[in-house]
């Protein structure tokens, strides 16, 4: 802090007295002689314009008001900053109003140093503090505003893909639905299908059996196509055996021309009817024959009688059925079955 000059030294007489000066051991040449001073109101008075606060450059007075302002914001800064950042209401720093810096200090010249009152200091820091809890409030409100920006981001993301989804699930769905619904169709048609060939069978197997008839009734089947056995010379049953009373009626299966008729060894009297379509049917072991060759029958003639003739054991018919003209019979049941007859 700047001072006044000292006074000038007032002159006096020199003490006379051959004393001692204290810390010395005799009389010095440089004290003295030495007046009597008293101050008055007039040599001590500052004399104006001519004794200046000296500048401080290490701290001083004349900048703690700066100083103190500064930190006053900083505090209030920091103050604001926890407000925005915690939630809680910013803490107000309260300086107490002092002295101005220029009423103790009396110059012209203030710019070397600040005479800003503390009291204003206070009310400037007031100012600042409610600056900065509204930027402190500002940038709270500013991070809200990103937060729900984010959150209503994540909750349209999550929509879409929600509806991405039910949109995929729905699509997965109604590809399933039309597949089952194709595979049900074919079903239904298949089955339609199937049953209208049915249909269509029955109806031509009856439309045959009109056409074709048994060759014999009251009978009982007892050897069938193809089984094995001794009484057989070629090892094996070439036809299909209905045991029926001795004189039961052999009647023609369809339509046809007697191609053969007389006695044929083991198979006893045998009768061969051809059909139009070539198909020969063999009746052996009858009893008599009722028909000659060339002679056109029609479905259900009689054309003999079973009989015990031939190679057999017992009374019975003997039938097998020749396609095409071959040596080798085949199954003379499924023939009859496939001709809409029940055996």
């Amino acid at each position: 802090m700047a001072s006044n000059r000292p006074a000038p030294a007032a002159p006096s007489a020199p003490n006379q007295r051959d004393t001692e000066t204290f810390g010395y051991g005799g009389h010095r040449t440089d004290e003295g002689p030495f007046q009597e001073w008293n101050p008055t109101a007039e040599s001590i008075r500052p004399i104006r314009g001519r004794h200046r606060v000296t500048k401080q450059r290490g701290g001083g007075l004349a900048r703690s008001s700066t100083v103190l302002g500064v930190g006053v914001i900083a505090a209030v800064g920091a103050g604001g900053m926890a407000s925005a950042q915690t939630g809680k209401p910013p803490v107000s720093i309260s300086v107490p109003d002092l002295p101005s810096v220029g009423s103790l200090i009396s110059d012209d010249d203030t710019s070397e140093g600040s005479a800003t009152p503390l009291s204003d200091l206070a009310t400037a820091s007031a100012d600042t503090e409610q600056g900065t809890s509204g930027a402190g409030e500002a940038l709270r409100a500013r991070i809200m505003a990103q937060v729900e920006h984010q959150q209503e981001q994540i909750e349209t993301k999550a929509a879409q893909d929600a509806a991405e989804a039910a949109q995929k699930a729905a699509a997965e769905a109604a590809a399933k639905a039309e597949k089952e619904a194709k595979a049900k169709a074919a079903e239904a048609k298949k089955k339609a299908e199937e049953e209208a060939r049915k249909k269509a069978e029955a109806e031509r197997l009856a439309a045959l059996a009109k056409q074709y008839t048994l060759p014999t009734s009251a009978y009982t089947i007892t050897s069938t196509f193809g089984q094995a056995g001794a009484y057989w010379s070629s090892g094996y049953h070439t036809g299909l055996d209905f045991a029926a009373p001795t004189g039961t009626p052999i009647k023609a299966v369809h339509s046809g021309t007697i191609t053969e008729a007389g006695w044929n060894g083991s198979y006893g009297y045998k009768t061969v009817l051809t059909l139009d379509d070539g198909t020969e049917i063999w009746y052996a072991h009858q009893s008599s024959i009722g028909v000659s060759v060339g002679q056109k029958v029609s479905t259900g003639d009689v054309i003999g009688r079973v009989g015990a003739t031939g190679n057999v054991t017992g009374a019975h018919l003997h039938l097998e059925v020749h396609t095409g003209g071959s040596s080798n019979g085949i199954d003379p049941l499924a023939w009859l079955r496939g001709k809409g007859l029940n055996v």
